[in-house]
């Protein structure tokens, strides 16, 4: 909450930053105005500015009744990535080529189920690392944060971090074909990372596998799938670890929520 403070005097409005009006309003330090600011608490002629830096005259400045300077935490977001987008480029990758999948990221694409209940503001856009890699071909889960300690549990133990794959194939697939792939396959003599493969649905002309995998890369499963002459129509994640991509469409985001753990 706003601290009840008598407001400073006010004289003729020049141009100024936001952060030192906001300082003025409340009063309080500029580095606390620029909180008020960066949270999302503070518009411009009815409009939010998170930036401190916004330069402001005569319009009319007002600082939510709810405003504080509770600590803005590091978020991670969770992407339904549709196939042909890069799950690792940077923004600054962009051309014709590639297509970074975190350009889908926007307030535009948030699900509006999203369960979190946190606030969206325009800086957890910013400063995100994509953790977890999959294929440009592939759709599925993807994982953005900034949060160092997310980032690290999940490179520290992506050998352990068990990721769920939907895999669908041409055609129907036998028993000894599943039996291949659990048993355990290797390459130029050394033992691929374990899989659990089991058969999800099936169809005359396709079927649909599921594929659990710890210490998984890219073109792993590609290399699984040309091994037992399996020819591979589409993949998606739906799992990293322990958290799933539960209901998000393609192209559109949720919050990690406070109680997930990878």
């Amino acid at each position: 909450m706003i601290p009840n403070k008598k407001p400073a005097p006010q004289g003729p409005r020049t141009d100024e930053r936001l952060a030192k009006r906001v300082a003025e309003m409340v009063p309080c330090s500029r580095r606390e105005a620029e909180q008020y600011i960066e949270g999302g608490w503070v518009s411009v002629n009815g409009q939010v500015v998170e930036e401190p830096m916004f330069r402001v005259s005569t319009q009319k400045v007002a600082i939510d009744r709810d405003a504080s300077l509770m600590e803005l935490v590091d978020v991670t977001l969770l992407l339904h990535k549709p196939p042909g987008f890069d799950a690792m480029a940077e923004l600054g990758d962009a051309n014709k080529k590639i297509k970074p999948a975190q350009q889908l990221l926007s307030a535009a694409t948030h699900a509006a189920d999203d369960a979190s209940g946190i606030r969206l503001l325009k800086r957890h856009f910013a400063n995100l690392t994509a953790a977890v890699p999959l294929e440009t071909g592939a759709s599925g889960l993807v994982v953005f944060t900034q949060d160092w300690r997310v980032l690290r549990k999940l490179d520290e133990d992506a050998g352990v971090i068990e990721q769920e794959i939907i895999v669908e194939v041409a055609g129907e697939v036998a028993q000894s074909i599943l039996n291949r792939l659990n048993h355990g396959l290797a390459s130029d003599g050394y033992p691929l990372p374990p899989v659990k493969v089991s058969l999800n649905s099936a169809s005359d002309t396709a079927s649909k596998l599921r594929f659990a995998i710890k210490g998984s890369y890219q073109g792993l499963i590609a290399y699984l799938c040309e091994r037992v002459g399996l020819e591979i129509m589409g993949m998606k994640r739906i799992r990293v670890g322990r958290v799933s991509m539960t209901q998000l469409q393609p192209g559109q985001w949720r919050y990690l929520q406070a109680h997930e753990r990878f």
